[in-house]
Formats: structure tokens, C-alpha cells, sequence
């Protein structure tokens, strides 16, 4: 029961084949209780997700390009638990322009909308809840990979999820001196929703387990990335901050030739 008597605020839950779901379930086996969060059409989807969860947690609105959400989901939070543990920030998009293969002709108003949402938001969500963390607290968020290298048809939600990287290294700068500890979970490719909006997914996901020394089944590696997020969040980690760390079967230790989404299977060599 690494989370027994743990409050923990979990963002991003859609479908129950979000990572941040299988977050949500194991946290609440191992004591946790929790809170979600969604906005939207996509509210619906949330709370009906919620509802394959025991206990059933609430579900507060958080539309994370809408500074007023953060006030009131502070002043929700704080009047129901005072002061809390944890949160999971899930949180990314990219309009279908930033993605693809169109780098060089993306505009400004899409790569401002994929960097509000996918990196600054951690910020912005860290700095309002803050104040009502205990000592000894966690924040994690989800990534990808992107400090060293460009993947194909990634494009500015990789430049993003870099910028998130930065923005971890930088919080747990701030927020040390509280004690709050802030970390990202680089996770291989899993078959979720957001998922299928990248271009060349499949054929990630397939080079994937071909190069990582512990092979890779994006069908069914999210429950290993949910575990290393609870065990982030728990006292296990009470001196570990600012870290990436990598959930992708020892992918990212490989050294190979860059994926091209267009090369075909048996068309190499």
C-alpha cells in the first residue's frame, strides 16, 4: 500500500486505455484517494471512466488554457481535502498541422496552442496547487523522449515535450524548498487515443520492440508505467527530483539509425 492515506490529483484520464487511468487504478489499490480532472466534450468521457473505478472519484473541470480553472480547482481541492500529496499531469496536443512531417511549415498560433497545453501547463498547474501540497509531495508528468534527438513526424510536440523536460528541471528548482518533488516518466509508445493522432505511430511501435534490450509490447506496458508513477509519488523516492525517468524497456540506451516512417517492413538491407 505504497500510497495508504495519499491524496493524489490525476489529470488526463479519457478512455480506460489512458495511461493515466491505469495511474488512477493502481493509485486507489495502494491506498490512494484520488481526484480527476477533464473539460469539454471530453468530460463526459471522463466521468464515465470514473465510474469503472472503486470507489468512483470526483471529477472537477480543468481546461488548462483557462487561468480561471486553476483558482477554482485550488479553492475545490482545498476545501475538500485541506491539503494534499500528489499530482499526475497528463496533459498534451498538438493541432494536426504541428505533427506529420509539417515542421517546417507549421505556424505560430499551432505550435502556441501545443506549447501552452503540453508544457507550460505543468507549470501553471504546479504553481497554483502548490500552496496546499504537503512536504514531501510529488509531481510527475508523462513524456516522450525528446532532450536528445528528433523522431519522425513528431514534429513541435516533440519540441514540446523537450520544453517539458526543461520545465520539470526548473519546478523542482522552485519548489524544492518545499519539499515538493517534481519528475517525468519517459514511457515507450502505448496504444492509447491520444496515440492514434500521431502520424507513423505504427511504425514506431514496431521498430520499439526490435531495438529495446527488454523487448516492448505497446499493448501491454501500461501497467509498468503506471507502477514506476506510484512509486514516484510514494515516500520511496523522498530525494529524487527533477529526473526523467525512462519506462521504454532500455530503448532510449541503444544507440541505432534514426526510424523512417516510410521505409517499409523487409525493405531494409
Amino acid at each position: 500500500m505504497l500510497l495508504q492515506g495519499k491524496k493524489i490529483l490525476i489529470t488526463g484520464v479519457l478512455t480506460p486505455q489512458s495511461i493515466a487511468f491505469y495511474i488512477a487504478e493502481l493509485a486507489q489499490k495502494q491506498g490512494a484517494e484520488i481526484v480527476l480532472t477533464g473539460f469539454g466534450r471530453a468530460m463526459s468521457l471522463t466521468e464515465r471512466s470514473a465510474r469503472r473505478l472503486e470507489p468512483a472519484p470526483e471529477v472537477l473541470e480543468l481546461d488548462v488554457t483557462n487561468p480561471e480553472h486553476f483558482t477554482a480547482l485550488r479553492a475545490s481541492l482545498e476545501k475538500k481535502w485541506g491539503t494534499f500529496d500528489g499530482i499526475v499531469h497528463a496533459i498534451g496536443f498538438a493541432p494536426e498541422d504541428a505533427l506529420g512531417g509539417n515542421f517546417l511549415n507549421t505556424p505560430w498560433e499551432s505550435v502556441s496552442t501545443a506549447f501552452r497545453i503540453s508544457a507550460f501547463s505543468l507549470k501553471e498547474l504546479s504553481a497554483a496547487l502548490a500552496p496546499i501540497m504537503k512536504p514531501g509531495a510529488g509531481i510527475i508528468t508523462l513524456d516522450f523522449d525528446n532532450t536528445t534527438q528528433a523522431w519522425p513526424t513528431y514534429d513541435w510536440m516533440g519540441v514540446c515535450k523537450a520544453a517539458l523536460d526543461s520545465v520539470v528541471r526548473y519546478l523542482a528548482r522552485d519548489l524544492g524548498k518545499q519539499q515538493i518533488r517534481v519528475n517525468s516518466v519517459a514511457a515507450g509508445p502505448l496504444v492509447t487515443v491520444a496515440a492514434k493522432g500521431i502520424p507513423g505511430f505504427k511504425t514506431l511501435e514496431k521498430r520499439w520492440a526490435k531495438q529495446a534490450p527488454m523487448g516492448w509490447d505497446s499493448r501491454a506496458r501500461h501497467d509498468a508505467v503506471a507502477r514506476t508513477c506510484v512509486a514516484l509519488l510514494s515516500d520511496f523516492f523522498p530525494a529524487t527530483s527533477g529526473e526523467v525517468v525512462h519506462v521504454d524497456g532500455g530503448y532510449h540506451c541503444i544507440g541505432a539509425a534514426p526510424i523512417d516512417p516510410d521505409l517499409e517492413e523487409g525493405d531494409e538491407g
